[in-house]
């Protein structure tokens, strides 16, 4: 593992998974609050990662991306959302899958406001290469919860873009969109390795980092 900070790695690694979890944990939590108990049966409205931890998606491809810069997907187990309970089933169901991506913004700028109040007393030098751990999983939490809250956002299904897209789209539209969802990863991984998916997102990341942090 020449070359590859471990520290780092841990760190973007916990980050990654306290994350996902905190995300599916917002989709079962707000699924729960509009009638769906279905996740709540199931123990998903917990942060314990063991009940979101999917062990390709969260770990093993997480892993490997870190490690060797490959473009890969990461994700958590899906949060299993029965629309027929909800009191207004297209309407929450749309804001279901909001839930998750606000979540995480929503870590993103409690880390920012931390990093404000207590960045200073805890830096150990005077760039970002000589913070100590602590200052690391601060600005790991904000970035790596900006770029999940970003990527989510993607209006393609099974993204929660896409859910939330087909939930403000006009009716007659939604036959043909749903349409695009067996190919939804397959239309993923080809703007990720067209370089596509990094133009949307970076931008768009980057202007949140830059006024959080």
């Amino acid at each position: 593992m020449a070359g590859i900070d471990l520290t780092q790695l841990l760190i973007g690694f916990a980050v990654l998974v306290g994350s996902l979890s905190f995300h599916e944990a917002a989709h079962a939590w707000t699924a729960d609050r509009l009638g769906d108990p279905t996740a709540r049966q199931l123990g998903r409205v917990s942060l314990n990662p063991m009940v979101h931890v999917d062990p390709i998606g969260t770990i093993l491809f997480p892993l490997i991306a870190i490690v060797t810069n490959v473009p890969l997907i990461g994700w958590a187990k899906p949060v299993p959302v029965n629309a027929r309970n909800l009191r207004q089933p297209r309407r929450d169901f749309t804001v279901v899958a909001a839930a998750g991506p606000l979540s995480n913004l929503l870590l993103a700028a409690a880390g920012a406001l931390i990093w404000r109040v207590a960045g200073p007393a805890i830096v150990t030098g005077h760039t970002l290469a000589t913070v100590g751990p602590l200052a690391m999983l601060i600005i790991r939490a904000v970035e790596i919860n900006v770029l999940l809250a970003v990527f989510n956002l993607i209006p393609v299904p099974p993204l929660d873009g896409g859910n939330v897209l087909a939930g403000l789209l006009p009716y007659r539209f939604v036959p043909t969109f749903n349409r695009l969802r067996p190919w939804g990863f397959i239309i993923l991984y080809v703007l990720m390795l067209s370089g596509i998916l990094g133009i949307v997102v970076w931008p768009v990341a980057e202007s949140i980092l830059s006024w959080l942090l």
